[in-house]
Formats: C-alpha cells, structure tokens, sequence
C-alpha cells in the first residue's frame, strides 16, 4: 500500500556508530516497506523504524538513488509485521480499493449507447 508519513530510522554503521535520520515511509505491506531518505545505508544493515504507535525491525534489501533522495527496501525481521488494524500512516492509499472503484464505475456507466436497431 503506497502512504506518507515521517519516521525515525536507527541503525548502526558499519564503524559501529549509532545512527539516527528522518526518512518518508513510501509504502507499506505485511512483508516490509519503503523509505525515502536523503542518504544511503548499507545493505544487509538493521534498521529500527519507529512511528507514532511503536516501531519496526528490518534489514536493508535495496538502496537505490532517485533524483530525489535514495529509497530502501526493508524487509522486516522474523516476528515483525505489519497490519492495518495495529497502524495507518497518516496518509494510506490502498490500490486495490482504487481498482475495484475503477471496474465498478466502469459496469455501472458504459462508455458509449448503443445504437438504436430501428
């Protein structure tokens, strides 16, 4: 699910400092999730992402520069999940629900009449 909402990342280097950035959590499923940061982490590196009502435990999969910052994959540790019911991000955009409008907009109203057989 695609959503917004700041978050505090923990980690800790690879000189063994502790670390500590804002990043914009990007989307969201049971398996893990997305951040945008505007640096980057190691892969392989555990990361703490802690949000308004608790936090996640995850490893770093990917970390990709984009014109705009670097985004991460996380893969959330064994034990750690998330679901809907004991989070939201503030702003939480479910693609499915837009699909499923989508279809039932297009039964209900078609496009064009059909011509008259007359």
């Amino acid at each position: 699910m695609l959503c917004s909402e700041l978050v505090d990342v923990h980690w800790v280097d690879s000189h063994g400092r502790r670390r500590q950035a804002v990043a914009n959590l990007e989307d969201i499923s049971t398996s893990g999730l997305c951040l945008q940061m505007d640096g980057p982490i190691r892969l392989d590196t555990v990361v703490r992402i802690c949000h308004p009502k608790g936090e996640f435990r995850g490893v770093v999969r990917y970390c990709l520069y984009r014109e705009i910052g670097y985004f991460l994959g996380v893969q959330f540790l064994p034990g750690c999940a998330w679901s809907p019911e004991q989070y939201q991000p503030q702003y939480l955009l479910d693609l499915r629900t837009l699909v499923d409008l989508s279809a039932e907009r297009a039964v209900s109203r078609p496009d064009k009449p059909e011509p008259d057989a007359g």
